[in-house]
């Protein structure tokens, strides 16, 4: 079997520390290409990797022997540049959150349709050890009835991560849209719809520009969800803790599901009949674990491609998790309930 050609357009820190990395951990994938507008970021990743670099997204997609590409750039880009990758024939990964709008997420995926090529957006929650067991104890039943939930995801900004720290694109509306409900809310949203095996139909949000200075963003993000068969919950996205949290909280009928809330356990199982299961699963995927390690995004993403599968993320799991968020973002404006 040959080895997929990969591009990567955008090379700030998603690209730097995630994708690339895991790009060239595949044995299925072969970097031959990065594009960035700052062409010495470009030229630095593409002497690492031993690719071509480029400074122009549209160059590099008429490069007749690139297989896929990840789109590693900001928000407002996401769609354009996945529209003009499926059209020229590429596979596509496309970084969180997918879009700006459901019209452009809409876009995306007809555009998947209609080039017969994958499209995978790249939250990897859904792969972390204690959330797969977590969603099997659920559909198996073992925990009862699902009452409530409660799920965070903070630290302390995009500045210590993002390429351009205090200038980053994160904190211009114009460039990311959302701020920490786009940039981390959306991994809960979607990883709690994994979870449930069910959507969301009802949100209330509170959304506040606090915690940053010359941004004019979300910083702190609070939801309340409701599920269709009524379990509810809520959702704290956040750029202002000291402190990172990307905890998961699911109370059910017949146990406690405790999800990267205890930093010693991954998975802490608490029963209603007073036993505790504590569950060593390693670190989850986040700006302070470190080291080389695999998320399983590019891994799925390549299997998808050789196997001729769907998916796991597809364009329709990324546009239901994106408008969790959108609803979030009307309920904050209008100061209403919104119907999903």
């Amino acid at each position: 079997m040959s080895l997929l050609k990969i591009g990567v357009i955008g090379c700030g820190s998603i690209a730097k520390n995630r994708h690339l990395p895991e790009y060239k951990m595949n044995q299925s994938a072969e970097i031959i290409a990065v594009c960035d507008i700052v062409e010495e970021r470009a030229q630095e990743l593409a002497d690492l990797y031993g690719a071509k670099a480029y400074t122009d997204f549209i160059e590099l997609l008429n490069n007749p022997t690139i297989d896929a590409v990840s789109i590693c750039t900001p928000n407002y880009l996401h769609a354009p540049m996945t529209i003009a990758a499926l059209e020229a024939g590429k596979h596509v990964l496309c970084e969180k959150p997918m879009a700006t709008s459901r019209e452009e997420a809409e876009k995306m995926i007809a555009a998947a349709n209609k080039a017969g090529k994958k499209l995978m957006i790249a939250h990897n929650q859904r792969f972390v050890d204690s959330h797969q067991i977590a969603k099997e104890l659920i559909a198996s039943g073992e925990i009862g009835k699902v009452y409530s939930f409660r799920s965070a995801f903070g630290h302390a900004g995009p500045e210590s991560w993002s390429a351009d720290g205090k200038d980053s694109w994160f904190f211009k509306k114009d460039q990311a849209f959302i701020g920490a409900m786009g940039d981390l809310g959306v991994h809960k949203t979607d990883l709690l719809r994994y979870l449930f095996g069910e959507e969301f139909v009802e949100v209330a949000a509170f959304v506040k520009s606090s915690a940053k200075e010359n941004s004019d963003v979300d910083d702190n993000a609070t939801f309340i969800l409701q599920t269709e068969s009524g379990i509810i919950g809520t959702l704290a996205a956040s750029w202002a803790y000291v402190k990172e949290d990307n905890s998961t909280i699911i109370y059910g009928e017949k146990a406690v599901l405790r999800l990267e809330d205890d930093p010693e356990f991954s998975l802490v199982i608490q029963r209603a009949n007073g036993q505790v299961e504590n569950l060593r699963l390693g670190n989850i995927q986040s700006n302070e674990s470190g080291g080389q390690y695999d998320t399983q995004v590019i891994s799925q993403f390549i299997n998808s491609i050789n196997e001729d599968t769907e998916p796991l993320i597809n364009g329709l799991e990324g546009m239901k998790s994106l408008n969790v968020i959108l609803g979030a973002l009307e309920s904050s404006e209008t100061k209403k309930i919104v119907r999903l």
